[in-house]
């Protein structure tokens, strides 16, 4: 999937380019590499199209409302929660995890780290 990617974003420089503005600073290479699929899989209408003529359309959209705001706000949130639970082992509560775990459905993550929850140690010395 990676190379599909990759090669998505070569055909699309306006999607590369949006893609990359939501790249966090000190992000490593592997971590933005996934992420950047959760976003593109899961952006919708909130990414440019490769049609440049369309951008007098979003920009006149954009002004309007602050919606797109705010729905591309909870994208990157949950992008960063999901990635901050496969490379970090951080848990979130129920509905949260319920929800970026079915948006990272068909993300194939090779080398995450496995990590061992506080309930796993307690077990553990019980």
């Amino acid at each position: 999937m990676a190379q599909e990617v990759s090669e998505f974003l070569s055909q699309n420089p306006r999607v590369a380019a949006w893609a990359e503005a939501l790249r966090c600073d000190g992000e490593t290479d592997k971590h933005w590499r996934y992420r950047r699929e959760f976003l593109l899989r899961n952006a919708g209408d909130l990414a440019p199209t490769g049609d440049a003529a369309s951008t007098d359309t979003e920009e006149a959209a954009d002004a309007g409302s602050g919606t797109r705001s705010r729905q591309l706000q909870q994208l990157v949130s949950f992008s960063m929660a999901w990635a901050n639970h496969v490379f970090l082992g951080c848990r979130y509560p129920q509905k949260v995890m319920d929800k970026i775990l079915s948006m990272a459905e068909g993300i194939k993550v090779t080398d995450a780290p496995i990590h061992t929850t506080r309930d796993e140690l307690v077990a553990k010395k019980g």
